[in-house]
């Protein structure tokens, strides 16, 4: 659960060897962008050449027309045709066509990442979204978007101050497509690991990052599904699940009395979240430690306690929980949720100051002549 990529950059920076894993399309493409050292000169050079060729592109409104005809299926263009004034497509359709004519795939990648940022933005960038990067996207049919290449331009100059600030010192970061509930890592392997996984009941990625990928090469169909297998998703499925601690079982069962729908989703929570733990539990060494930085969430009116379930579900797992730290979030140096209007008492909004980090450690296995013993019970220590 790397998300767009904070830790393995960090891991970058401090000359730390990092594997990240994420299931979300955009993520993986803006960590993989985020940790390749690239050459500044030449990315300014190819960049240039895209914007011009998308400019003489833009010259031809009916060849851009019937790329777009070709480029997606119904339920897409459906999609593209609601939320992109014609305009705009075709401008989007010739920024895509000139960044797929770049030859080389890590500059390809750096360019993609750019024309992606002008739609996913706190502004809801190019489209007609209003508030596309922080809760349901609403039309707003008043919103004239400005021109697509030159917020190509506007971002691709600062995309290249950032990535100049980048080092590789000889260390391997890896942002790789995987799941957290089925990590490829052997057992006793991982040294740390830092993660923020999603909340309960938590904020849509998918529904804002898919305004990106339709132009991606990505059909909202494919899309939809993929959308269902990240944790925190609405979709319950079929799958039963296990038995969980005290504390967790004792939250669904009082938010079933308010909303049994409501109830399964937060079940289908952590009992994922479980699987996960387990995960993180089998690929760290003896000794070794996990972070995990998590926000509550209100379902129903419910504090759900999401940082102490977690740690509870840790316990039983065989981690020691080493303290439980709040941390208040600068809602300016955010990118979700904002305030609209006079919107500033919404439930989004009122659990989205604080946050909570949670230390684990996986405890040493003692030994003897015949073999590992079992360890003690993990023990947990709450601080907040």
């Amino acid at each position: 659960m790397m998300g767009s990529g904070t830790a393995v950059v960090e891991a970058l920076l401090q000359g730390r060897s990092a594997l990240g894993l994420d299931i979300d399309p955009l993520a993986l493409r803006l960590g993989r962008v985020k940790t390749m050292p690239l050459d500044v000169d030449s990315l300014r050079q190819v960049g240039v050449r895209v914007i011009s060729r998308a400019k003489a592109l833009l010259s031809d409104l009916a060849a851009l027309d019937g790329y777009l005809s070709a480029r997606f299926d119904e339920q897409t263009r459906a999609f593209v045709d609601y939320w992109f004034l014609p305009a705009t497509q075709r401008e989007l359709m010739a920024l895509a066509l000139a960044i797929e004519e770049v030859p080389d795939r890590a500059t390809y990648r750096f360019l993609e990442l750019a024309f992606s940022s002008i739609i996913v933005t706190k502004s809801g960038g190019v489209s007609r979204a209003r508030d596309l990067a922080h809760s349901r996207p609403h039309l707003d049919k008043t919103k004239i978007p400005k021109d697509a290449v030159d917020q190509f331009a506007v971002r691709l100059r600062k995309n290249l101050a950032s990535i100049a600030q980048l080092s590789a010192n000889g260390v391997m970061v890896v942002p790789a497509a995987g799941d957290a509930r089925y990590m490829p890592f052997a057992d006793r392997s991982v040294d740390l690991i830092v993660t923020s996984p999603p909340y309960a009941n938590a904020i849509d990625y998918m529904r804002a990052h898919k305004f990106s990928l339709v132009w991606l090469g990505q059909p909202v169909g494919y899309l939809s599904q993929l959308r269902a297998e990240y944790i925190g998703s609405e979709r319950i499925g079929r799958a039963g699940y296990g038995a969980l601690p005290d504390r967790p079982e004792s939250i669904i069962r009082q938010l079933a009395e308010r909303d049994s729908s409501k109830a399964a989703i937060l079940r289908k929570y952590f009992s994922e979240m479980q699987t996960v733990m387990s995960e993180m539990y089998r690929v760290l060494r003896d000794g070794s430690a996990s972070i995990i930085v998590v926000g509550t969430s209100t379902m129903r009116d419910l504090d759900v306690q999401t940082h102490h379930c977690l740690a509870d579900i840790a316990v039983e797992l065989g981690f020691d929980v080493v303290g439980i730290a709040k941390r208040r979030l600068d809602r300016n140096k955010r990118m979700m949720p904002a305030r609209f209007g006079k919107k500033g008492d919404s439930m989004i909004e009122q659990r989205m100051h604080e946050e909570y980090v949670v230390g684990l450690l996986k405890p040493e296995t003692r030994r003897n002549e015949s073999g590992p013993i079992q360890k003690a019970q993990g023990v947990t220590r709450e601080y907040c």
